[in-house]
């Protein structure tokens, strides 16, 4: 099997910042409130004009950039979004377009797991066709939570990362575990817009355009299932999680990050984490929190880094690799 080496990376995320702050004035809450609840002190928002796809663009033009390619020696484009730029076609198709990528492009949809399930699939896809891969992961899910919704408005904010993926001599991929719970639809969903429910003037005067969020169900399988997931990829692995260098979990509540931690018996100091500043951004959170621990030298060639993913569906996927990529 043909391996691969991560030559680039990059993110974006939108210049406007709102701060718990200001949630909790809107909300009528105590700031120390929402941020004991959810680790976030401040998550950026896409103003009139940004979109998905624009920061999507952006990240994987920064991703290209730093590994020395253009649109045009990429074979293939993945882009993770649960927050598509339309219905149809599919998001990577405009960010094909704006990129000018030579090859295919296809989007997943694997909600916050996303990123997880695209590099899994890219190391599949280079393994059978061993040419340079872009993959992106980007969400704009404030366009998409009720404003009136102080459970999902506090938790999330809009990004998008990137990562360049060069055939390499070396699997250096030491284990992977995907899965998925189809019974857990419920957890998180938006009702209207697709083939059950089409979008109308009734369905959007009932705001069933927008996420509805359990988040009991969510933080109780997120725990459970990540927990899984990563317990069976070190197994598998055999490598014991002491033993992990570095941790790049989906950055979605600091209370689920911890308790997953816990549970694994993973190292606090592994953990890499920026929840705080940007929320949780979803299919974009784990390769902007691997872009920023790549460019502040914290991830070294020949450490072990663990990246574990969950979303609504439920899904859920880790990946445990060597890194032997460019660290810098």
């Amino acid at each position: 099997m043909t391996g691969f080496d991560i030559t680039g990376w990059g993110m974006s995320v939108p210049e406007r910042i709102v701060t718990s702050a200001e949630l909790a004035e809107r909300f009528g809450v105590d700031e120390h409130w929402v941020v004991s609840r959810c680790g976030i002190r401040e998550r950026r928002a896409v103003d009139p004009g940004q979109t998905t796809v624009s920061l999507a663009v952006e990240a994987g033009r920064r991703a290209l950039d730093k590994a020395g390619l253009t649109g045009a020696d990429i074979a293939h484009l993945i882009v993770a979004t649960a927050t598509p730029e339309q219905p149809s076609p599919a998001t990577s198709a405009f960010v094909h377009h704006e990129l000018g990528i030579a090859g295919s492009a296809h989007d997943v949809n694997s909600e916050c797991a996303g990123f997880v399930y695209g590099l899994v699939s890219a190391m599949a896809l280079i393994a059978i066709d061993p040419r340079p891969i872009l993959l992106i992961g980007s969400d704009t899910h404030t366009l998409t939570a009720n404003p009136a919704d102080r459970d999902l408005s506090i938790l999330v904010g809009d990004g998008a990362g990137a990562v360049v993926l060069q055939p390499g001599p070396e699997n250096r991929v030491k284990a992977w575990n995907l899965g998925a719970d189809g019974s857990c639809t419920g957890s998180l969903k938006v009702l209207a817009g697709g083939s059950r429910m089409p979008a109308t003037a009734e369905t959007v005067a009932a705001g069933l355009h927008y996420a509805q969020i359990n988040g009991n169900e969510i933080y109780l399988n997120a725990v459970r299932y990540t927990v899984r997931t990563v317990r069976e990829t070190l197994e598998s692995a055999k490598v014991d999680a002491a033993d992990v260098d570095h941790v790049v979990p989906h950055q979605a509540n600091i209370r689920i990050i911890n308790s997953i931690m816990s549970h694994t018996g993973l190292r606090p100091e592994a953990l890499i984490t920026n929840l705080e500043k940007y929320g949780n951004t979803a299919s974009g959170s784990i390769p902007i929190a691997l872009t920023e621990a790549l460019d502040a030298g914290r991830i070294k060639a020949g450490d072990t880094v663990l990246l574990a993913g969950f979303g609504a569906g439920m899904t859920w996927g880790s990946i445990l690799m060597e890194w032997g990529g460019r660290a810098a």
